[in-house]
């Protein structure tokens, strides 16, 4: 028998709305407009999976697929690629709406900016992430990965021309590494997606990054109508909150429910919402899991006030969970269309259809008001980025759901 999902509804004391302020719409716009201005730009598709809707139950289910993202098979740029225009914007004395891609990769650029060098730590997106921003920009790039990184991952960041080693110690603790480098090199700047006391506007700004897909997908839905529940997967919580904070600005008087899921392993945010009283926890060691994009065990405390302050609920999820939702997206119903999920991707369709289909969560199920007038939103937040262990799962069935 599976371990079960575990879940608990959001009954901490609300943040306030002062965070709101960073996902404000004005701010999203501005992300997608710097965007836009990368040769590599298009809208990612929006999957809309009508028979596995129907046969689960809900009124729709649309999953927004970002393997084409930027060609890098993963949303991560997003964030990073905005948070270094913002930064570089802040030096030279501008406002970011005055830089685009074919200005930041002219010679003048480097006449006006010189070269910086942007440290990060990442489980293999984000860091991809950056390293691709920076060599299209000119700029060097130093990344960190937590032991147990995959070779393809790696290497997918190395081909980017970045400085790229896997280390010793769990993801946050290279986040550490990563900033006490950044610190004693010249024009050394920490490109996080996550936040701590004294570091908050470079991530504020990765999360307006993160905006694009949200908006993205907001307009997409205008066919199926506004979404009634977006499921959104967390590590240090950037994402999510990024999502949650979107949607609340963009639908103040009828936000979506905003349900938050993580690695069993590494569940910081669901156990910060289990204990109740609105403090954040973290949780230590390996963090081993197949989700290795979610192997996060420190929250981002931007993001965390904003979660606490309007997710439905969190959800502690053990990896057959994803791996059940890739081998659904891989093979989907005839009609829908497939969508190639990676690890960190998948968990959303794992969950809804574990929601919609075992009745030992019927109770969540009926407290999220999860039905026939559902129009439920998803987020494949990357491809197959780590090819040989997606094959070992979707087609050898490893972590099977019994």
């Amino acid at each position: 028998m599976n371990t079960p999902i575990q879940w608990t509804l959001n009954r901490m004391p609300a943040a306030g709305d002062s965070r709101l302020s960073v996902m404000a719409l004005d701010e999203v716009d501005k992300a997608r407009s710097f965007h836009r201005t990368f040769p590599q730009y298009s809208v990612t598709p929006l999957a809309r999976l009508d028979a596995m809707a129907a046969r689960l139950g809900l009124g729709s289910l649309c999953v927004k697929d970002e393997s084409f993202r930027f060609g890098l098979n993963a949303f991560k740029v997003l964030g990073g690629s905005f948070a270094m225009a913002r930064y570089i914007a802040g030096q030279l004395g501008r406002d970011v709406s005055q830089l685009s891609c074919s200005y930041l990769t002219s010679p003048q650029f480097r006449r006006d900016f010189g070269q910086a060098v942007f440290f990060t730590a990442t489980d293999g997106n984000h860091g991809r992430g950056v390293a691709w921003a920076a060599r299209q920009l000119g700029q060097k790039a130093v990344v960190h990965m937590p032991k147990g990184s995959a070779r393809s991952r790696f290497d997918n960041i190395a081909k980017e021309g970045a400085q790229v080693t896997i280390e010793a110690v769990n993801y946050d603790d290279c986040v550490r590494m990563a900033a006490a480098e950044a610190a004693l090199t010249e024009h050394g700047v920490v490109i996080q997606d996550t936040a701590w006391e004294g570091y908050e506007e470079i991530p504020s700004w990765i999360m307006q990054g993160y905006g694009t897909m949200a908006g993205e997908a907001a307009e997409q839905m205008r066919e199926t109508g506004r979404p009634t529940h977006v499921f959104v997967q967390a590590g240090v919580g950037s994402l999510a909150g990024a999502v949650a904070g979107y949607f609340a600005n963009l639908y103040p008087s009828s936000p979506p429910k905003i349900i938050v899921m993580e690695s069993r392993a590494a569940d910081c945010l669901y156990r910060g919402a289990a204990a109740g009283d609105g403090a954040p926890r973290k949780v230590d060691g390996d963090l081993s899991t197949i989700m290795a994009g979610l192997a996060c065990g420190e929250p981002n405390i931007i993001a965390w006030d904003i979660l606490r302050s309007l997710a439905s609920a969190f959800l502690s999820c053990p990896d057959w969970v994803s791996a059940r939702g890739m081998r659904m997206l891989a093979a989907p119903l005839s009609g829908d269309p497939a969508v190639t999920s990676g690890e960190s991707g998948a968990i959303g369709m794992g969950v809804v259809s574990a929601l919609m289909e075992d009745d030992s969560y019927r109770q969540l199920r009926e407290a999220l008001g999860l039905g026939r007038d559902s129009r439920v939103l998803l987020f494949s937040t990357e491809g197959a980025t780590d090819p040989d262990k997606y094959r070992k799962i979707v087609w050898d069935g490893e972590y099977p759901a019994q």
